[in-house]
């Protein structure tokens, strides 16, 4: 094998989760897994914290015992370990979600001070859930978008398999989801921000979206906000068989809503930032908070 293209050669690009990170990819070069100078190169000009410093990534050996979340609130240093793929992934979120990635990191600064007997409290868990394992689905289609909200999996695969990609899209967030696509496997399930936005058209706009709405006191407050979703369901994401009808009954991955929980929220994106559905907010359940 040649040794140039040697750790790209483990990342199968025809994979739809990879769609928006594959031209970052192809700018790093192959001969050496990509440290943290090569990749600050990609991030885009005026990549700042929320404290207004400059995004950097920064070897992780020179940086020992830093506070993650805090350090790169204050100085904007990102600590990138060597030779890591779950780090070098965070990166390319970071490159191409820059405004989201300098939210979610403003919002754990705020609230570090509130966080008691070393637990992270339940919006930065939910701030880590979609920091991790988070993707968005949003388009015009609410119908699939409630569907999924309420595991309904027949009707958001099936019925509207034609809506996928056209009135509804997915864009990764998660840079642990896409460490998982190093191995694919059928019961990958990420958590789902899900968001009714027929005015964003791409990648660049749902990201100054979001990055706006997270700065809106009890916008995501936790983990209930977000909703699981089996990646592999999504039309066209599973290449090992049919996605037909007996592939959604397998319940060991496409698990009905628990009696006891509401589906999570679909945010309603109304031309500045998404807002959550007022329906959702006035029935939540005290569980749910």
């Amino acid at each position: 094998m040649n040794t140039a293209i040697r750790w790209k050669s483990s990342i199968d690009l025809e994979s739809p989760c990879w769609d928006g990170y594959r031209g970052f990819l192809a700018a790093l070069p192959g001969d050496t897994f990509p440290d943290a100078g090569s990749l600050e190169g990609l991030l885009p000009p005026g990549t700042s914290s929320g404290k207004g410093s400059a995004i950097r990534f920064v070897p992780a050996a020179d940086l020992p015992g830093v506070d993650y979340e805090l350090q790169i609130f204050e100085t904007g240093q990102v600590s990138t370990r060597e030779n890591s793929w779950h780090d070098l992934f965070n990166a390319l979120v970071w490159c191409r979600l820059p405004r989201l990635k300098g939210a979610m990191n403003s919002l754990h600064f705020a609230n570090l001070a509130h966080d008691k007997g070393g637990g992270r409290g339940r919006l930065r868990d939910a701030l880590t859930l979609l920091d991790e394992s988070g993707i968005i689905v949003s388009g015009s289609d609410r119908a699939a978008l409630d569907a999924l909200a309420r595991r309904d999996w027949n009707t958001a695969f099936i019925r509207h398999r034609k809506s996928w990609g056209k009135t509804l899209h997915v864009l990764v967030c998660g840079h642990a989801i896409l460490e998982k696509f190093l191995n694919p496997y059928k019961s990958i399930t990420a958590h789902a921000l899900l968001l009714h936005a027929p005015g964003l058209p791409g990648a660049q706009e749902i990201d100054q979206a979001l990055g706006a709405a997270l700065a809106v006191p009890g916008w995501l407050t936790s983990p209930s906000g977000l909703s699981p979703l089996p990646l592999m369901g999504i039309p066209g994401w599973w290449r090992e068989g049919d996605q037909d009808v007996e592939f959604y009954q397998d319940h060991e991955v496409f698990r009905p809503l628990p009696a006891d929980r509401l589906p999570a929220p679909v945010q309603i994106h109304a031309g500045k930032s998404p807002s959550p559905d007022p329906e959702h907010m006035a029935n939540r359940s005290p569980a749910s908070k």
